[in-house]
């Protein structure tokens, strides 16, 4: 299957639709909308879904993916704020004080990329590189690769392409089945091996792989995670959506305690 630039983007609205429990063409209204959130087992697997609270724009509005117990605090927000800003300081401040007499917090905020059909193409790389399978994931389960590999959700792990330097690892990027549709990449080059291209070079190949086996490559970055962004955008992927999750007061002090 070749797909275009507007079949990706239609194929990524709809799993977000399918994640959100709405209608992919809800994205593309001028109005915000707000629907209840569901479990689904299509949805990425690694949503706990039903979620409190969800917001999630393709640049036109937001869908607000919610508890319904929370339905007046986030109506209340979406409406006051344009989108963009609802998903910045200061105004995020005003939900998460709001969501905080709950005992939620705002938790996740993150980036999407999809690849530019026009830009991609195979970069080159100074050093060797190998296509890897899910039986070649097992002795690179460890913390040099935890950006490409989930040793928590292995078996979603599938396919890879790694950079070696006179068989020694260097680079990785990896992808994880996370929908039926889309694989997510993930990448980790070594610190000594960085800056020479190593990291766009195996991103790059990876989604033609992904984009090869008829599924959608989509890479996920902090905004602020400046090193990440310019990987994307070097390795012909373009900002997609962004979606921010209100999580419980207690998961919020895990995840800041593991870190």
């Amino acid at each position: 299957m070749q797909f275009t630039n507007k079949q990706i983007l239609e194929i990524a609205m709809q799993q977000s639709a399918t994640d959100a429990n709405c209608n992919a063409a809800d994205f593309l209204q001028e109005e915000n909308v707000i629907v209840t959130s569901k479990e689904n087992p299509a949805a990425r697997k690694y949503l706990s879904l039903p979620l409190a609270c969800n917001l999630i724009s393709y640049g036109n509005n937001i869908v607000a993916s919610i508890d319904e117990t929370y339905r007046p605090i986030v109506s209340d927000y979406i409406s006051r704020f344009s989108v963009a800003h609802c998903f910045e300081t200061p105004n995020l401040h005003v939900l998460n004080d709001a969501m905080q007499k709950e005992g939620l917090r705002v938790c996740f905020m993150a980036e999407y990329f999809l690849p530019d059909l026009e830009t991609l193409k195979a970069l080159s790389c100074p050093y060797e590189l190998k296509l890897l399978h899910a039986e070649d994931f097992a002795p690179l389960y460890i913390d040099a690769w935890s950006n490409a590999l989930c040793k928590k959700r292995a078996e979603l792990d599938v396919l890879g392409i790694g950079a070696y330097d006179n068989g020694k690892p260097i680079g990785l990027a990896a992808c994880s089945a996370d929908c039926d549709t889309m694989w997510q990449i993930g990448i980790d080059v070594l610190p000594e091996y960085r800056r020479q291209g190593i990291a766009s070079a195996l991103t790059s190949r990876l989604a033609l792989e992904i984009l090869a086996h008829e599924k959608v490559p989509f890479y996920c970055a902090a905004w602020s995670n400046i090193k990440s962004v310019r990987n994307a955008i070097k390795s012909g992927f373009r900002p997609a959506w962004v979606e921010m999750t209100v999580k419980s007061a207690g998961f919020v002090e895990e995840m800041n305690a593991s870190h």
